[in-house]
């Protein structure tokens, strides 16, 4: 069992006028043979990261003898030491950076009495887990779950399929987790060892990752906790969010593990949840995300889920920057029945919604049951932590149907397939986009419904090869505003007709824009489609009084758009709200607007959704 002298069970907040003991130094090419005699002369050495993740010219180095987190002024000097080698090209150094489990909200460890009864089959939670089978327990609305079990009657388990959990580690003893679990599969980036097991604290804080694998892949009907959603899959444990601080180049070794064996990457941190943060992943990830959905899986991608964020209204996962990348599904969470948890976030970059927590005020506050810590389970799970994994289960569901889906036919299935039901909050209405589409800012397209992703899953065809249009980029000189006088800015564009990079049908929609303002949260940006559907990029957050950074180049992302016709006039809002009652100040410096899509229509639409589509 893993112990780690000196923390305390939390994370440590990271030191401001920091950097950490980890450089990425790259070498002129030429003199890449002289690599072993330049690390002696600096006092260097290498630490791994993944095959292909770092150029063949590129490493990760550690100073020999120096603590793991170093005075700021102490890396810069050491760094211009370096960069007066004339052997390196560049050098930068690994920032100590926050980063935050979701849905932990001070729950302490304890057996679950309740997991000595209530059978239903041969697993103890059963009929605790509504988020499968809602049959109205713990006041939750009959019916409304994600639709599983009419799956598994098909004979869908998610066999053949392996999701790597990104997390605190697994309790891959747990009598519920072990005949799932893949050693080959897993990894400690904390430890930097094969064994991914969690560290002991006596609290259960490090009881995350458990309580997430075991929603995918808990064992079916050895009586035992309960059962997974796709309880035959494979689960990979990547040990990477417990140590004083996070870097890029531990997040990117997780994300780029074994990228040919690992289908789906479940993902429940991020940027602290409060209000205030605007952060998202640095040089490493970008590249090993990009990388992964453009090598991973063979060529199809590799499948990246992402928790929204547990900041409430007083947030919007727009501003961070791994919830929101196109290359990451969001996922949201409703409690069951069908209400807004209060810790959701709402962004235009949600794709869809699974369960997380029962009604507030029911006979008993359900949260969702699953393995916990040494042998025990647990009804106490909840927030967007629990929601990714759920969609990671029914998405290795839909792989096992069929194992030709790339990671773009996987978000196309989930805008097609997921369904509004009873799902509803009272600051979000319900749209339909100029294609048709039903979404809510909130909850994306809607539920996720595991059996019409599986059905719809065996007729697909691959959806066309993918294309980016950058329809323009301006630099605005004079574009002060104040409160009640928004800036309007505008693009018309022929989405790139007639060049290899055309795109008529809309997938993703990024706009990148800087904005120095005297207070960021009361910033709110809204973008209107040729085809007049508004998507709000940013709303205001009433708890974030930065008066310094402001937004620079921020990629907005918005699905709201998708299966939209992209040619035409494009608008963009910026506003300042009347949160605060001093006048507030705002300027806005640039934008540029990219569109990702396809030139030609999808060749394969569902048959529910034939009479909506547009042409």
């Amino acid at each position: 069992m893993k112990q780690c002298l000196g923390l305390l069970g939390l994370f440590s907040p990271v030191k401001s006028g920091y950097l950490t003991n980890n450089f990425v130094v790259e070498l002129q090419p030429e003199y890449l043979p002289e690599t072993q005699s330049l690390l002696k002369r600096h006092g260097l050495e290498v630490r791994s990261v993944p095959d292909g993740l770092l150029g063949e010219n590129t490493f990760l180095l550690k100073r020999s003898g120096m603590p793991n987190l170093l005075k700021k002024s102490q890396a810069e000097n050491y760094m211009r030491e370096l960069a007066r080698d004339y052997r390196i090209r560049r050098t930068y150094p690994m920032e100590p950076l926050r980063r935050d489990k979701r849905g932990m909200r001070g729950d302490t460890f304890e057996p679950d009495t309740r997991a000595k009864g209530g059978y239903h089959g041969q697993d103890p939670l059963w009929n605790a887990e509504w988020y499968i089978q809602n049959t109205g327990q713990d006041d939750g609305t009959p019916g409304l779950d994600l639709n599983v079990t009419h799956v598994w009657q098909r004979g869908f388990t998610g066999r053949g399929v392996t999701v790597a959990i990104l997390d605190d580690g697994v309790d891959y003893n747990h009598p519920d987790l072990f005949p799932n679990y893949s050693p080959e599969d897993s990894w400690d980036f904390s430890g930097n060892d094969p064994y991914p097991y969690p560290r002991w604290t006596s609290n259960g804080f490090n009881s995350h990752g458990t309580r997430c694998a075991g929603e995918i892949a808990a064992v079916a009907d050895n009586g035992i906790c309960g059962v997974g959603i796709a309880y035959n899959s494979k689960i990979a444990a990547v040990r990477m969010l417990d140590q004083p601080y996070m870097t890029d180049a531990i997040e990117a070794s997780s994300m780029g593990f074994r990228p040919q064996n690992i289908d789906i990457y479940s993902a429940s941190w991020g940027p602290t949840d409060d209000g205030k943060t605007v952060d998202g992943p640095r040089e490493l990830t970008l590249q090993a995300m990009r990388d992964g959905v453009n090598k991973g899986r063979n060529g199809k991608g590799s499948i990246y889920v992402w928790a929204s964020g547990d900041g409430g209204p007083f947030d919007d996962c727009n501003l961070d920057g791994y919830a929101s990348s196109m290359w990451t599904i969001s996922i949201n969470s409703a409690v069951n029945d069908g209400e807004t948890a209060i810790y959701d976030e709402s962004c235009s970059s949600i794709v869809a919604s699974t369960f997380s927590s029962g009604k507030v005020g029911a006979r008993s506050n359900a949260g969702v049951a699953t393995t916990d810590l040494y042998g025990n389970c647990t009804m106490k799970h909840s927030g967007t932590s629990a929601a990714a994994p759920e969609a990671a289960g029914v998405i290795a569901l839909a792989l096992e149907a069929n194992p030709d889906l790339t990671w773009r036919d996987v978000q196309h299935l989930l805008v097609y397939t997921s369904k509004k039901r009873t799902l509803s909050d009272p600051r979000h209405p319900w749209q339909v986009n100029g294609a048709g589409f039903l979404f809510n800012h909130l909850f994306g397209f809607g539920v996720i419904d595991a059996g019409s992703l599986v059905e719809e899953a065996l007729k697909w065809k691959n959806a066309p090869e993918r294309k980016s249009c950058i329809v323009g980029e301006m630099e605005i000189d004079k574009m002060t505003f104040t409160g009640g006088e928004p800036v309007e800015m505008s693009f018309n564009t022929d989405s790139c007709a007639g060049k290899s990079n055309e795109v008529n049908y809309i997938e993703h929609v990024q706009a990148f824009i800087s904005v120095k303002t005297s207070r960021r949260g009361d910033l709110a940006i809204n973008m209107t489609s040729p085809m007049s559907t508004t998507s709000k990029l940013l709303q205001p957050r009433p708890r974030d009084d930065d008066s310094v950074v402001g937004l620079n180049e921020w990629p907005f992302v918005s699905v709201q758009f998708w299966g939209e016709r992209s040619r035409g006039e494009w608008k963009v809002r910026v506003a300042l709200s009347e949160l605060t009652l001093q006048q507030q100040q705002a300027k806005v410096l640039k934008w540029k607007l990219v569109i990702h899509g396809t030139k030609d229509p999808w060749s394969h639409i569902p048959s529910h959704m034939s009479d909506k589509i547009k042409s």
